[in-house]
This record gives C-alpha cells, structure tokens and sequence, in this order.
C-alpha cells in the first residue's frame, strides 16, 4: 500500500507536500508547489516515519542566540535516531550535536527567555516557524526557526514522536537504513491508525456487495463523498483515475486498498490531525481524559466532566470499535471540530441571554427601512415579500409607508409629493392594500421573536382613509395592539419610563405621528422630516457630501425651511403608542440639561429659530436623518449618549440612497442610537454587521446595550480613543489556521480555474478598536488553504466590538467576495473553533468554513496589554499607570473623591500583581500569557518527575491555598520555577483576602457621590459655575462616578478570577499526581471548591461588565 495514503504528520500550516531536503540542501531550495499528484522532486509527509526520515535528510535552520545573533546551520538526524547534528560549526563534529536522550521537551513559538528577552529581533522572526528544545539536566534551549511553519512542525513532530517512544532511539526500535540508502524507520502503526482502517475496511465491506473486495469507481466516489460531507465529487474521482493511472490498470474498478488510500489522501486534515497528536502523545486517538483535558485547557470548558466527554465521543466518533472502547479518531476529532458545538459563536447565544426586564430605550432594536421595496427607492415595487423576510429575519421595527389609493382604499408604497406621477411605480404591477401588508405582519410579527414589534407608519393619507386604516388596524391586530389608554405620567409631565421587551411580549406598537393631548378631534401636525418624500433631490433640496464615506456619514440633506402640515386623524392618533418627533426634541432635552448656561439653548439646524417643545406626556420616538445623526455623533457624542437613555431614537438611511444602500449601522450605535434602520433587502458589509449585532441575543431584535450607556450617572464618548473608565481593554488573539470547501467567487464558471484566496479580519468598534488585517494569499491553493496566521488586536470598549472574517479570491476584481462571517465580541469562544462562511445574502455556504484560534486575555484585569516579545515580568510598580479621577471644581465634591485615591491605587495593584505573577509563572513554564494553568502544572509535573516515576514534589494546604512543597534537591531551574508559583499563590491570596475591604471604600465613596448627585445643580450654582466650566464640572462628576463602579466591578471580577485559578490549580495538581497522599488529594480538592463556591461562579463566558446575561 502507497505509504501516500496513511494519515499525515503535518501541522496546522502544512500543504499537502513538502520540499525534498535534499533538494533543498544542494539547490538552495526551490518553491513549494501544490498537487494531487505525486511530483518526483518532492516527498509527501504522512506518518511520524515520514517526518524522521525528512529530518534524517535535514534541512536549513536559524539558530538564535541570547546575544541576537543568528546562526543559520544545516541540521540532521542521525541515522539510528540517537542525537541531532549541525554544519557547519566552529566546534568539533562530536560537540557540534545535541543527543536525543537529553532532550526534556520541545516547545512551539517564542516561549523561551531567548526569544522573549531579545526584543527587535524577536519581534521579526515567525511565531508559527519557531521551536525551542529544551535538553539537559539544567533545562537550557536551543532555539531555532524554520523557513517554513510547515518545516518547524515536522521537527516539533518528529522530536515529539522520539520523546513519547523512547525504545525506537539508537536503532533499538529497528531502522531499515538510513535515508542515503532507501531505508525507512520502522514506526509501528499507532492505535489510532488501526481503528481507521478498521472502520474504512467496514464501510467498503457495505458497498462490496458480491464481497470480492473490488467496487466500481462509481460506487467508490459516492462512498468517499457520504463519508466525507462536502468533498467535491470531481476531485474525488480525479484521485482514483491518478491511483489507476499510477499502477497502468487498465480496469476503473477500485479495490479496498485504493479506497482507504484516497481516502486518507483526500479526507485528513492536515491540521486537525497534527492537534490530534499533540492532543493523544502519538496514539492518533483520545479518550475521554484526554478529550476533557482539551476541553478544560484550550476550549475553556472549566466544567467539562468525564461523563460528558464519553457522550460527546459517542455522538461524533464514526467507528463502532471507538464508540465501544471509548476512543475519539480522526475522523470523530475532526466531526466534533466541524460540529454547531465548535463554531466560533458560542452556543449561549443561540438562545435569550440577556436580561429582558429592563425598559426599551436600554436595548439595540433590529429595524428595517423601507423593506417592502424592491430594486431601488424611485421605481422599487411595493412587495410583500420584502417584509416577510425582515420579520423572519427578526426585525423588530417594521417600516411601513401607505398612500392615498383609489376606491377609498389606503395602499402599501411611497408617495413623493406632486412633481412625481402618483404611483407610477405600479404601471405593470397590481399595487398592494395596506389591508394585505397588515395581515402578512399579522401572521409573521412573532414566528420569529415573541418581543414586541414596532410598526413604524409613515403617511400621507386623507383623513378618510387614515380613518380606514385605523379600522384595519384594530381589525387585523386585535388583541395584539397595544393602546396606551392609561399612560402614567410623572409629575414633571413626561411620561413614565418605557416597558420592558418582557412586558410587551406579543404586542404590536404603532409609531407614527400624534395630535396633542388637548386636542378633542382632528387636527394638523407638522411633517417636518424627511419620512415621505424622501427629500433629496425629489422636493430640489441641496446636498451636501462631508466626505466620511467609510463612516456612514455620508450625506446631509437639509429639510425644505417651511415644515409641510399633515392633517391627522383622531382615531388614527389614539392608536399610536409611541409618536414620532424630529431632532428638536433632542435639542430641547440637552437644553434643558443646560438651562443654567447664559445663552438660549441652541435650536436645531434642521429647523432654524423653530421653538422649543415642552415635555410631552407619551412615549417618543426621536428620528433622525443619516447626515444629521453622523453630525451629532461628531459634535456631540456625549449628549446622545445622554439622550438615548430614556428617549428611543432612530437613524434613517439619507434619502439620496436611491439605489438602497446602506449605511454603517457602528457609527451609530456607538453613539447609543437603539433604532438603525437598514434596506434588508440589500446585501453588503453593513447588513453583515447588523446580523452580528443581533445573533448575540438568539436573534430575538433586541440586544441589550453597554452598561455606560444605561446607567443613569455614567460617562461615555462615542470618539473615545483610548480606554473607557471602569471597562476593562482586552487582547484578542486570532490564529487564522485553515479555510475548508471554498467555492469559486459568484459568477466564476471556468472549470480549470482556481482561486487565490485571503481572509480579511476587521473588528468593528469605537475608533481606538478599529482595525484591519489580512493574511497572506495562498496561491491556486485551490478550496483548501492553509494560513497559521496569528492577529492581534486591542479592544478598549469589548460589549461594542464586532469582529467580521471575509474571504476574497485575490484573482478577481469587482467579484471576488466568497464567503463572510460577523459575530459579536461578546459572543466569541475561546479555543479551536470553525467560522462557518455566509454568502453574500446571508445564507450559509454548504460546508464551508474557517478553522481558527481564539484566545482573549485580561478580560477583567484591566490595564494594558502587554507587547509581543516583552516579559511580563519586567514590569513593575513603578512604571504602572494608575486610574485616576477628575477634579470638579466643586470643593465638597473634590473632597469625597479624595478619599478614593487611596483604595482605586491598591485595587490596582492587588489586580496587577496577580495577572503579572499569573503571566511570569506561565512564562517560566514556557507557556504563552493565554495557556491555562493546567498546562502549567503538566509542565512543571514533567520536571518534577525522577526517571523512576517519582515526584520531586507534593501539593500541600497552607492556610486553605494549594502550596507546593520540593521533596527532594533540585535543580537551579526547577527551584526558579517553583518560586514563580508562589510568587503566584501569594499574588492570589493578597487579592482574595484584601479584595473585599478594598471594594468596600471604593463602594463607599460611590455611594457618597450619588447622594451629592440631587444636589449638583445647586453645588454648582453656590461655586459659581457657568457655561465651559459647569460642563466641565457635570462631566468629571460621570466619570469619577463611571470610574469607581468600573473599578470596584472589576475588583470583584478579579477576585472571582483568583478563586476560580485555586480550583484549576487543585485539580491540576491531582491530577498530575503531586498530591502526597490520596487523603490529602481529596482534602486539596474540598478546600479549593470551597474556596471556590464561597462566591458566585465566574463561568466561562461570564463578564462583570456583560451585557445583563441572566
């Protein structure tokens, strides 16, 4: 059997072939090239034989020194497996060598002091092609870095294997002759490796029908393609016509070996495979300790139990020889990584996971724009199609525009005033009654959510038939409208505070406009926005353009100076539950926050020296054009913030977007606008992210907004560009590893073509988030990429940002989109997850996605991210920067904050001193800042540990905290180590014993400065204040007041953090086997859960500044 076929020994970056080294060695190397044939200067790496044999032939390797120098050396492994050499070298032949035997463990990536500790270099060399072999009694490194990733892999690899199978070194395993004569390295086939064949042996036993061991290439393509969802059938039967074509049949019938070859040829995945043998210490299979350990430490599943690992085998594992002895395969491995379990969105999310008491304004709302139009927004049909996908998409806010119709009748559409032909849109199509639009809203308004849908009525109907349309209304919705007969109102005037998306489930809420209170029948109201004719260029209004494109801020269009009126309706008035105002009810509120200033509180430029309306006694619904929104959220960020806490406000696309485009819906809700209202029928970048926003939530149409933006007392600027007080920054860390089943760009049809992709990552936020990067562009590498590149990126305001994966093919222009995927901050899983890729209108791509890694850090700690390539624990006190509060200018106020100083500076420390003792004990251990601290302790197990098995080293109770105790004399290396961990331990005990005193004095002066809160109008008037510095006062009061709740939230976060790294610790400890004794593994493991269970559970994905998650 073709050795091709075996399961391959690559890492996540590896191609389907790699260089021949010893072409490489006398030709410099030539470029890598890809196929599904074999090509004669080029050797396919399938098995741990393979990888010996290509380091048996070696290759070229950068050897780095403390110094910064670079050494590059030509490095082999010796023919009986026995020690590594390299040329050429100063030294002699026999000290030029590094034995296998001495070789303790082998690290990937920058890990070691080496790379760490030399700064510029460091930060130029490839993280994905550099290894450490740590060797020796004292545990020095030699560090190297390959050409490629997929070079350093097979090295990881290869050394890896010789570790886990000691008895193969020095020819005792049996070599069958070095690489110069032919020989391969006897390897014996791993457990793994059998149950596949087992279970392919069986598969092909199904299809055999006469049992002759032969099938027909037919049946063999179909066979390979049930058991492998998602392969192409074209290149699966390319493959079997190269096997025959190889062996010169002359008979297209395939037999049960050819089968199992192109299966594994076709079916491994390169880089699932290479985690599998990392993950099983070469067994190419995982039991169900060994699946929870991967579950605990790289997918942060800190529950994982045994019981459910064996399910979870049960349910992906393929053969029935692994389901009965409890083994996960290849292929079962690779099924749960492709599983909905695995995917990049976190499951919590496909449900309601929010709190969904509080009032409307506290929440995002999905809102459609015009969505019954089809092509463009001038001779775009009215359809009904258009609003039965936004209700199934789980719109929440329905926009409906109705005209005066013939017989009396009201219908579905868009009047554009008198210049334009009435309903000339409709000429070759019959128009569509209000009364049918009504009905179909009826039916769809709640398959999707059961919260309360907003129907947003925009019209310019004679009072007749708005007295029609009323009567349908309440025919059509019955029980579901909802009236507001009784509306309670506050003694200033204004109504009371909204109703929660729980209390209005399966309501239907008109929004429209409304007569006054006093009025006792019919009357005008003013339609001074743009709602129906749509301005622009229809009604000769000037335009202008401020040049922000990229923004959303894209065009401004002032409405016509004299406001038309619109008689309305009594009956049509009393239906509506939340009235529609324009901008100046904006400016009346932030003048009413600033009636103390000298000057008048500024009309609105939409409506020059227009007066000011008193406080309305109902509920109101603020909207604003695109052009003017963008300028408030430029000019006045912190207004609108202010704004929106109480009064819902709506964001309508610029009446010149005749085509139906879209604007970016982030410009906006960074600046706390609830309802941003998009064309649903045009896709693009700006719907993507609207999707992403809205998944976070089950998809109900409300997303609960950020806590600054709900609290009454907070500060928050939608142009921050720094960190915002009181929520924590946060590194997130994308390993883009691998793309799986791409399809050619939309409108590709050449057959030979292939595509050249990339994948753009961009993270959507507040601008100091903002950020874009891409990997490179794999090269006709066909449908199944290889990347392995890592990202970073700083996220300042996490309950805001959006990250969006888009694959392009970088052969094509103007139509070269192939798949995206967005998803909410909030909602991503750390660990190996696949990005399962949308198309362009939403809908899912069969089996086509990403494989990634995602590991986010500081997610409570604060502060700031540390640099690549720098040691944590360099940085000390001294240069620790401190959060700080403002002065107000009010001397009673100044006085209260002072006494925070104190406590905000140690709960600093007792958070940074954890996190830096965490991330230097990781960093001794060789572990990057993201590892968890089980696979510290395995680490430092394996030092531990005597050739005999003994451990040098027991965990103890000292005080209720799992202290390790040496049991014997040990070395100078693992001495440091073992100090790294108590600094460790001592760091979480300041934390857990001070954190509550701490958060008390914190609390305290929080709680004095909210009682001075009624009171600040009149502090400021008795110091003086006015104009600039009354502002200034009412702002450093926010954020004093948003500084110390944020601090004291992320005190407690951190304390959670130390109780929940206790627990890891004890069950790490035990199980690694450095408990003295049985009685005091099971009293370790008491203390820490209850150490533990004292608090509230952390979770995995909990969040002291979450969205409200129940």
């Amino acid at each position: 059997m073709n050795r091709g076929g075996l399961q391959r020994q690559l890492s996540p970056t590896c191609c389907y072939t790699l260089p021949d080294p010893s072409v490489q060695k006398v030709g410099g190397g030539r470029k890598k090239t890809v196929s599904f044939s074999s090509m004669p200067s080029e050797k396919k790496v399938s098995s741990a034989a393979d990888c010996l044999a290509f380091m048996q032939g070696g290759c070229e390797l950068k050897k780095i020194r403390p110094n910064s120098r670079v050494y590059c050396r030509f490095y082999t492994l010796d023919a009986d497996l026995s020690c590594l050499r390299w040329e050429p070298s100063k030294k002699d032949a026999d000290r030029a060598r590094l034995d296998v035997s001495s070789i303790r463990e082998v690290r990937t990536g920058k890990s070691t002091e080496t790379f760490l500790h030399n700064g510029p270099l460091s930060e130029h060399l490839a993280e994905e092609a550099a290894f450490s072999i740590i060797h020796g009694d004292e545990y020095q490194s030699l560090d190297l870095v390959a050409l490629s990733a997929d070079v350093a892999n097979i090295w990881v690899t290869g050394l890896r294997y010789l570790l886990a199978h000691p008895s193969i070194i020095g020819g005792a395993g049996g070599v069958g002759g070095g690489p110069s004569d032919g020989g391969i390295v006897a390897v014996e086939g791993s457990l793994g490796s059998k149950m596949r064949s087992e279970w392919l042996t069986a598969e092909f036993a199904q299809v055999d029908e006469d049992g002759y061991g032969i099938v027909s290439e037919d049946v063999a393509v179909a066979t390979v393609c049930k058991l492998c969802p998602g392969i192409k059938e074209a290149k699966v039967r390319l493959r079997f016509k190269e096997i025959q074509r190889s062996k010169e049949k002359l008979t297209s019938h395939v037999t049960r070996e050819e089968f199992q070859e192109a299966y594994c040829e076709l079916c491994t995945r390169p880089d699932v495979y290479f985690l599998l043998v990392q993950l099983s210490q070469d067994r190419e299979c995982l039991d169900p300790q060994d699946l929870r350990l991967f579950l605990e430490t790289e997918q942060g599943l800190s529950l994982a139990t045994t019981e459910g690992c064996w399910e979870l085998l049960k349910r992906y594992e393929p053969s029935a020889h692994g389901r009965e002895r409890g083994l996960l395969g290849l292929d079962g491995f690779a099924r749960y990584l492709q599983s909905p379990e695995c995917q990049v969105l976190d499951p919590e999310h496909l449900g309601i996971c929010q709190d969904m008491n509080l009032p409307l304004s506290h929440y995002y709302i999905s809102t459609s724009y015009r969505s019954y139009l089809l092509d463009d927004q001038v001779h775009g049909r009215a359809d009904l199609g258009g609003l039965i996908k936004a209700l199934q998409s789980g719109c929440r806010c329905l926009e409906l525009g109705v005209t005066d119709g013939p017989e009396g009748e009201p219908l579905l559409g868009v009047d554009f005033g008198p210049d334009i032909s009435r309903h000339h849109h409709h000429h070759h199509h019959a128009p569509v009654t209000i009364r049918s639009a009504l009905e179909v809203v009826n039916k769809y308004a709640f398959l999707t959510s059961q919260y309360p849908l907003l129907l947003y009525l925009c019209h310019r109907c004679s009072p007749g038939q708005q007295r029609t349309m009323a009567n349908h209304l309440k025919k059509v919705f019955g029980s579901r409208l909802y009236t507001p007969e009784a509306l309670h109102v506050s003694l200033g005037g204004r109504a009371t505070t909204l109703p929660s998306p729980e209390q209005l489930k399966g309501k239907i809420l008109i929004v429209g406009k409304k007569l006054p209170p006093e009025e006792g029948s019919d009357g005008e109201v003013s339609e001074e926005d743009e709602e129906i004719g749509g301005g622009g260029p229809l009604a000769g209004r000037r335009m202008t353009i401020p040049g922000e494109e990229e923004l959303g801020v894209v065009l401004v269009v002032p409405p016509p100076s004299q406001p038309r009126k619109l008689s309305l309706n009594k009956e049509m008035s009393d239906l509506v539950a939340i009235a529609r105002t324009s901008s100046r009810s904006f400016y009346a509120q932030r003048g009413s926050y600033k009636q103390t200033q000298q000057q008048s509180p500024p009309s609105s430029p939409s409506s020059p020296g227009s007066p000011i309306p008193p406080e309305l006694p109902y509920w109101t619904m603020c909207s604003l054009g695109e052009g003017e929104a963008g300028r408030l959220t430029s000019e006045s960020p912190e207004d609108l913030v202010m704004f929106t806490k109480r009064t819902l406000t709506r964001v309508r696309p610029s009446s010149v977007r005749l085509d139906s485009s879209n604007p970016n819906p982030q410009g906006y809700w960074k600046g706390g606008v609830q309802l941003v209202a998009l064309n649903q029928q045009t896709p693009g970048a700006m719907l993507d992210l609207h999707r992403g926003r809205f998944s976070q939530n089950g998809g109900c149409g409300y997303v609960l907004r950020p806590a600054v933006m709900r609290d009454e007392v907070s500060y928050f600027s939608a142009h921050t560009h720094g960190c915002v007080p009181g929520v924590p920054p946060q590194t997130l860390r994308i390993k883009v590893i691998s793309a799986h089943n791409l399809p050619k760009p939309q409108g590709s049809g050449a057959k030979g073509e292939v595509i050249d992709p990339y994948v753009v990552l961009e993270l959507h936020g507040v601008p100091a988030d903002c950020a874009e990067q891409r990997t490179r562009t794999a090269a006709q590498n066909q449908d199944e990429p290889m990347f392995d590149e890592t990202f970073e990126f700083q996220v300042n305001m996490p309950e805001l940002a959006l990250l969006r994966f888009v694959v392009l093919d970088d052969d094509y222009i103007g139509d070269d989109f192939i798949g995206q995927y967005s998803v909410a901050f909030e909602c991503l899983q750390p660990g190996y997850r696949n990005v399962p890729l949308l198309g362009l209108a939403g809908d899912p791509l069969p089996h086509t996605s990403l494989f990634v890694h995602v590991a986010i850090t500081n997610r409570r700690g604060g502060g700031k991210a540390q640099r690549r390539g720098l040691s944590v624990r360099r940085v000390g006190r001294r240069g620790r920067e401190y959060v700080s509060l403002r002065h107000t200018g009010i001397k009673v106020l100044d006085e209260v904050f002072k006494q925070a100083s104190g406590p905000l500076k140690e709960a600093t420390d007792l958070r940074e001193d954890a996190q830096c003792s965490t991330a230097s004990f990781k960093d001794q251990c060789g572990l990057p800042t993201v590892a968890k601290l089980k696979q510290c302790i395995q680490s430092l197990a394996t030092r531990f540990q005597s050739p005999e098995g003994a451990m040098g080293a027991a965990m103890v109770l000292r005080e209720g905290y799992p202290c390790l105790e040496p049991l014997v004399s040990l070395s100078e290396a693992t001495r440091k180590l073992l100090s790294a961990y108590d600094m460790m331990i001592t760091a979480q005990k300041q934390l857990i014993e001070n954190a509550d005193s701490v958060q008390e004095r914190i609390y305290q002066v929080h709680r004095e400065g909210m009682d001075l809160h009624e009171d600040l109008s009149r502090l400021c008037e008795k110091e003086g204040l006015k104009g600039r510095k009354l502002n200034k006062a009412v702002e450093s009061f926010t954020w004093n007041i948003t500084v110390l709740k944020g601090q004291s939230d992320l005190l407690r976060g951190a304390k959670m953090d130390s109780l929940d790294a206790l627990r890891q610790l004890a069950l790490a400890c035990e199980a690694c086997g450095l408990t003295s004794s049985p009685s005091n593994s099971s009293n370790s493991f008491s203390t820490a859960e209850l150490h533990y269970s004292s608090q509230p559970t952390s979770g995995r994905r909990s969040s002291t500044h979450g969205n409200g998650r129940v």
